[in-house]
Formats: structure tokens, C-alpha cells, sequence
């Protein structure tokens, strides 16, 4: 078992809300600016804009947006200039937080972020302070609805997987990130679509947070996830939940 299933599938509700406002697309968009940059615009030249492509349509970005904004930045590579910063730091009860971000303004992003530990109780650290907690690696979640779990845990571990897990609604596939994209694309062959797809955080361990913490923790998650700058937050919290 991969022992942080409750958070992928807390960080994946999150993911499915920011789709109902439209932020993902605007936060993959920025991503694809990244990945054409570095590598070109060709996906089969590129790996990273192949992730990247596969985790836009998890998030069922249309095919159409997905070309427009490779077109979009390959055509205009010169004015493409995001940094690419992480920050660390503290949420209630002490629970460890790894903002990703995206930004061409890096004093607006961080007192973005900052403003967001500070009013829920949180603090930001500095380079290193939690990231130790975590361990990088690539997490596929397929919708568990009509399929055979024996089969899917077949068709993953013979890909490559290195851990399955069946979470109920979704199966959970964790693979090493230098296998993921391998994984991912003979997953896609076989026919499987993912809930999602992509490198992922995955805290070693978790800390549990009461009903009071965890209405701070939500409120600076959806603080940070408004920010258009913020493109993914990973985190060891156990949110309460009511029975």
C-alpha cells in the first residue's frame, strides 16, 4: 500500500474544483508555455510536454485548448519567462507544506504565498525546511467504476508500476519518476484514461489535523490554489473528517 492515498485523493477533489472554475487551465496552460520552451513543441520529441498533454486531458482540457496554447508558445518562445520557484513551509498543527509555482513576477508570487501561510496560521520556511518529508513520485489514478482491480494491478506492476493500491473509487498507481512517462503511455495503449496523471510529492509520513486546524489548513489551500501563480500544493496533512 502507498500509505498516502487519502492525500492524493484530498489533492485530486481539490483538482476537480479548481477545474470547475477554470483555474486548471489557465495553471496547465502555463506549464505547456514551460515544457515548449524547454524542449520544443513537438510531444513526441518532448517528454515533458507529453506529461504535461497527458495531465491536460485527466483534467479534460479540450484537445482544441491544448494545441492552441502549444501554438501559442512555441510562436512566442521570446516572451515565455516563468520562473519556476518552490516554497516550504508550515500549515496548522504543524503540518508540512510544498507550494509549486509558476510565476514572471516573483515578489508578487511570494507575498502571494506568504499572505496565505500568515492568515491560516501557517508560516513560511525556507529552501529545504520540509522538503526532506517528501519523496517525488509519479501517481496515476484511474477510475476504479467497470474494471477488474486484478487485471488493472496486472496491466500496472507489468508496465512497471512499483506500488498499486485500490482506493475504492479509483485505483492508484505509483511508479519512479524516471519510469512514469513509460508507465504512463503503456497504460494509455492498453486503453486506460486517468482521473490524473503526474509527478506528485508523496509525504513519508502524515499529521493528523483536528476539526479547527483543518478549517485553517482548507482555507490556505484554497488561498494558494486561487493564485494563478500556484500550480500545484503538496502537503502530509490528515484532514478531519466528520463521521
Amino acid at each position: 500500500m502507498s500509505g498516502h492515498s487519502k492525500w492524493s485523493t484530498i489533492k485530486h477533489k481539490k483538482g476537480k474544483a479548481d477545474a470547475a472554475r477554470g483555474k486548471v487551465f489557465t495553471k496547465i496552460g502555463r506549464e505547456i508555455a514551460v515544457a515548449v520552451k524547454q524542449g520544443g513543441p513537438d510531444p513526441n520529441m518532448n517528454s515533458r510536454l507529453r506529461d504535461v498533454v497527458a495531465k491536460a486531458k485527466a483534467a479534460n482540457m479540450p484537445n482544441d485548448n491544448i494545441s492552441r496554447s502549444i501554438k501559442k508558445a512555441s510562436g512566442d518562445l521570446s516572451s515565455v519567462n516563468y520562473d519556476e520557484i518552490a516554497y516550504e513551509g508550515y500549515g496548522a498543527g504543524g503540518s508540512a507544506v510544498i507550494v509549486e509555482t509558476m510565476t514572471d513576477n516573483r515578489n508578487r508570487t511570494v507575498g502571494e504565498v506568504r499572505h496565505a501561510f500568515d492568515k491560516c496560521g501557517g508560516s513560511l520556511g525556507t529552501s529545504g525546511s520540509v522538503a526532506f518529508q517528501f519523496e517525488k513520485k509519479g501517481v496515476i489514478i484511474i477510475d476504479a467504476e467497470g474494471k477488474d482491480e486484478d487485471a488493472v494491478m496486472e496491466d500496472a506492476l507489468n508496465a512497471g508500476a512499483e506500488d498499486f493500491s485500490n482506493e475504492g473509487e479509483a485505483f492508484e498507481v505509483t511508479t519512479d519518476p524516471s519510469d512514469f512517462s513509460a508507465v504512463r503511455e503503456a497504460l494509455e495503449k492498453q486503453g486506460y484514461e486517468f482521473l490524473s496523471a503526474e509527478l506528485e510529492m508523496v509525504p513519508g509520513s502524515t499529521v493528523t489535523l483536528d476539526e479547527a486546524q483543518t478549517k485553517q489548513f482548507e482555507k490556505m489551500l484554497d488561498m494558494l490554489e486561487d493564485s494563478d501563480d500556484v500550480q500545484n500544493v503538496w502537503h502530509n496533512a490528515e484532514l478531519f473528517e466528520a463521521e
